[in-house]
Order: structure tokens, then sequence, then C-alpha cells
């Protein structure tokens, strides 16, 4: 799966800034929970329907703080509706990529450290998906470890190696270039993975406190923590800990770079545990003896976890030239490529999967796409979406 050069696809806004004189078409469009999901997004007359003029393009988006609750626009009655176009992006994606660099990932000194199995064809995938442009609209940051001093202390990783950066850049495999050890016996030997969750962690929460947005950490790992404290950097100590960040809403994904199948397999079991407590129910398991076939499953795991790390929310614009927002003149259409927009029902509950709704009824502030629209946003490379804001109520709120 490759998202769109803009990673996160990006709403196209457009605001019915006036009062309607007569019905037009909107009273025709889906209402709460009629399955409207398959009928045309369209609207009225003129640019008033569909994504009005502004294509689908990068940016942050506008309006912080979202909408106010309140009666419909106040232009003085029989003026026709006036369309006028804003844009608001999805909510800004962040990952923190944990990167294993300890001594059985390569340094050569049995078959299943082979640095030829495992070593390059993990970084050369790793690279390029830091640098491709297919990862443009993520942001991420990189970790090694064990760290060179205070390996077992999760303060050594509470500062990455690669600062969150926007994708694609050129500094992650730079970064990953300089920590590649230059001769057998210079890799780390500890693998202390409870520590560098712990410190990716709070880094997170501290990024996330200047920098509002969604948040996940990404373990790259070839086996289970060893070398500190025994009841300190245990699979039992990780799970606990991604335990946690979930709670704290930040899910945990795990690759595991499995031995040769022919050296010590089952190095990697234990890493699926991970997952399941981290909230994303599988480890992305690469088997290796095959370079070629390490790299593209590698590279297949990285573009599921970018797929799946797009975020389906979206903060409502404020209102154009002080006009008031009204949370029931609100349409929402999907479309793929070239095709027609297609409208989403309104849903509160998301007992229809294929529906959109509000954080909050009372006093929205943000849209939700429930489960299919989610999941054909963030498999679908040619992906964008409309909200359009109406002049007639075209939902109803529950109370």
């Amino acid at each position: 799966m490759r998202l769109p050069a803009m990673g996160i696809a990006l709403f196209t806004v457009a605001v019915a800034s006036a009062a309607c004189g007569g019905g037009g078409d909107d009273e025709n469009l889906n209402q709460s929970g009629s399955g409207a999901g398959n009928s045309s997004g369209n609207g009225s007359g003129g640019d008033d329907g569909g994504f009005g003029s502004g294509g689908v393009t990068s940016g942050s988006g506008a309006g912080s703080g979202g909408p106010s609750s309140g009666a419909g626009p106040s232009t003085g009655a029989g003026e026709a509706c006036a369309t006028q176009s804003a844009q608001a992006g999805l909510q800004p994606v962040y990952l923190a990529v944990a990167f294993d660099v300890s001594g059985s990932m390569g340094m050569n000194d049995r078959p299943s450290h082979s640095k030829e199995l495992k070593w390059d064809p993990v970084v050369a995938a790793t690279k390029q998906f830091f640098k491709d442009p297919a990862s443009a609209g993520l942001t991420a940051s990189l970790t090694f470890f064990p760290g060179e001093r205070r390996m077992c202390d999760a303060s050594t990783y509470r500062t990455p190696d690669v600062e969150m950066t926007p994708l694609p850049s050129e500094a992650f495999g730079e970064a990953i270039d300089d920590v590649t050890p230059a001769n057998d016996d210079d890799w780390g030997m500890s693998t202390p993975t409870a520590f560098v969750v712990d410190g990716t962690v709070t880094f997170i929460k501290a990024q996330r406190q200047e920098n509002p947005g969604k948040y996940a950490l990404v373990l790259v790992t070839d086996g289970y923590p060893q070398r500190c404290s025994r009841d300190a950097d245990s699979i039992e100590a990780v799970v606990e800990r991604v335990e946690g960040a979930r709670q704290d809403n930040v899910p945990t994904y795990v690759i595991g770079v499995a031995n040769p199948p022919e050296d010590e397999p089952g190095n990697v079991d234990n890493l699926r545990d991970i997952a399941v407590a981290g909230g994303t129910g599988k480890a992305f398991i690469i088997e290796t003896g095959n370079p070629d076939a390490t790299a593209t499953a590698f590279r297949a795991a990285i573009d599921e976890i970018r797929g799946a790390s797009v975020s389906c929310t979206v903060a409502i614009p404020a209102a154009p030239d002080g006009r008031t927002f009204d949370k029931q003149r609100v349409r929402v259409t999907y479309t793929s490529g070239g095709g027609q927009p297609k409208a989403v029902a309104y849903d509160q509950e998301c007992a229809s999967a294929d529906a959109w709704r509000y954080d909050n009824p009372s006093n929205p502030t943000q849209i939700e796409l429930c489960e299919s629209v989610c999941g054909a946003i963030q498999s679908d490379p040619e992906a964008s979406l409309g909200v359009d804001f109406t002049c007639e109520d075209v939902i109803d709120i529950p109370q």
C-alpha cells in the first residue's frame, strides 16, 4: 500500500457562508443512519457541492480551537448561498522509532548474527522508508539502542538520535550510517528494550505537549531483552510499559527480525505479546535467510504501519468571515481518484461502519471517520474527503 504524496489525505472544505433561499438539493442529502454513503455528494447548484476548487493540497489546516456551536448563518433572507473554500488537514502523525543495534543484528560471531542476512537488508528498507516521498506528511524520530553509555537507564533514551523530523528526509539514513559499527568488534551487547521504551514514551509525552497529534512508538528489534536487570528488563516489563503507553493513547508497533531459520529459531516469539499489549494486535515478524526477501518483507511491514498510522480525525475549521458554524449543516463526501464524490452517512454511534460522527455532538470540534471510511483513507493512495457546510439542515444530531 502506498499513500499519496501527502502521506495523510487532506480534506477540502466547502463552506456555504450565507443563508439559502429555498430548499435546494441540500434537504435531500444524507440523513442520520440513512446509509447514504453511496449517494451523490454534489449538493445544490453551482460550485456549492463536491470539493470546491481547492483540490487536495498539503498543509496543516485552519481554525485551531474548533468552531462554536449555535445558529446558522445570519445573512438576510433571500440572498443566494455564497460558497467559500477553506482547508483542514487530518490530525498530524508522529512516529517515534526505536531501532535495535545490538550485536545480534550483525556482529557475525555466529550464523544467527549475520550482518548480510539481518542488518543490511533491514537497514536498506528502513532508510528507504525515511526518504520515500510516499512518507510525506508523517513526522518521525529515531532512537538507537543500546546507547553508548548508561545502556540500562531510561533517561539515556529520552533524547532521540534524530529529533522529530518531517518526512521524507535523508537525516535518518545518515544517522544509521554513522551508528553502523565499522567492524565486528564494535557492536553493543545489551538489549535494554524496557528502558528504550520507557525513555521514548517519556519523549513522546513531552513532544505531544508542544505539538498535539497522533503519536505511535515503532519498536524494531531481533530478540528478547537481555544484559540488564532481569526484573527491570524482561518481556513482562516491556509489556507493562507499552500497556501504560496505550492507555495514554500511544500505540506500539513491533517489527521483529527473526534469526535465520536454520539457526536458533524462535528468538522473536514473545514480541507478539508486546504488540498485543501495545494495542496494535500483532507483531510484524520478518524472516531472514534471503536478503532480498527480508528487505521486501520489511518494506511491506513499514508500509502497513504507515497506513495504519494515518489519522482519521480532522479539526473542523472555523466558519469564514465571522459567520457561525451550524453542526446540523455539514455533510462529508469521499472521492477516489477522478471519481465522483460520494456522500458519507452521519452516524453518531458509528453503528454503520461506513459513516462519520462528531467527537462531541453537543459542542463538536472534530470530525471522526468510522471504521470503513477510515480504512478506505488508510489504504487508498488516491483518497480524498470533502466536508461541505451547507445552507439547510442535512443531519439530525441526537439529543
